[in-house]
């Protein structure tokens, strides 16, 4: 497998072999000085976590990759970011993987990529206020293309498991400009309703039925839309409509 790049679309990059995880580095960094647009990405974290500090697995062959912002956004549209992510993951997967059809790719709200059904990648956006007031995020991105982890509560999969062979490496070099043509196109949260529009063609689950499990509760009823910020609208059965900003969804079977 090739280096990782020095630079992608212009972007410098700072590759490891290993990293505890590549959110922490990029935030890490960027209190010590560091500003963005700079990748981070790694062959192997040992210590990776998805959202809710759950634990990734991170084992070598899949990518690992995180894109340190500064001031990316003004705060209140900062979250949109996570759905620019999205879109510009989905995009570069459709250049790398050849055969893989958009239909088989969708995204689920609010931050994991699909294929066939099965969770492939997901997404962390993390921050930071630094001690100049400048607001850091670090975008973080696991996808899965060697490895996946098979004690989950929602099925997962990975590229090579499907028949693709996929290099991390030409990957990342994918999203990587991907993720440059999305992020001019979010304008800094300005055009969130491009990007929105964008997410919603590539979302599973719209109009069907499903559960929202919340922190302290779970909530049943129809994946409408996503809003103007990004949360989830959710339609119960009497008609009335539920605006939800975080929460782990699953598909309910209707008999």
């Amino acid at each position: 497998m090739s280096d990782f790049p020095a630079q992608v679309d212009g972007v410098p990059v700072v590759a490891f072999e290993t990293v505890g995880s590549t959110n922490a580095e990029a935030l890490d960094r960027a209190k010590g000085g560091a500003r963005g647009p700079l990748w981070f990405v790694a062959r192997r974290q040992t210590a990776g976590r998805g959202r809710r500090g759950r634990t990734w697995v991170s084992e070598p062959g899949n990518l690992y990759a995180s894109l340190l912002l500064t001031d990316a956004a003004p705060a209140h549209a900062a979250a949109g970011v996570c759905f620019v992510a999205a879109v510009a993951l989905h995009d570069a997967l459709l250049d790398a993987v050849h055969g893989l059809a958009p239909e088989q790719l969708k995204l689920k709200w609010p931050n994991d990529l699909l294929v066939n059904g099965k969770k492939l990648a997901g997404i962390l956006v993390e921050g930071a206020t630094l001690a100049d007031n400048h607001a850091a995020l670090a975008v973080g991105l696991g996808v899965n293309c060697r490895h996946h982890p098979t004690s989950t509560e929602f099925a997962t999969t990975d590229l090579a498991a499907l028949g693709y062979a996929v290099d991390p490496v030409r990957l990342f070099a994918m999203l990587g400009r991907t993720m440059n043509v999305r992020l001019a196109e979010w304008a800094r949260g300005e055009n969130f309703g491009v990007t929105r529009s964008a997410w919603l063609a590539r979302a599973t689950g719209l109009g069907s039925p499903i559960e929202v499990r919340l922190a302290n509760r779970s909530v049943a009823g129809t994946f409408d839309a996503i809003d103007a910020t990004g949360a989830l609208i959710l339609r119960r059965g009497d008609g009335s409509c539920e605006t939800i900003a975080s929460g782990d969804v699953f598909p309910l079977t209707v008999a």
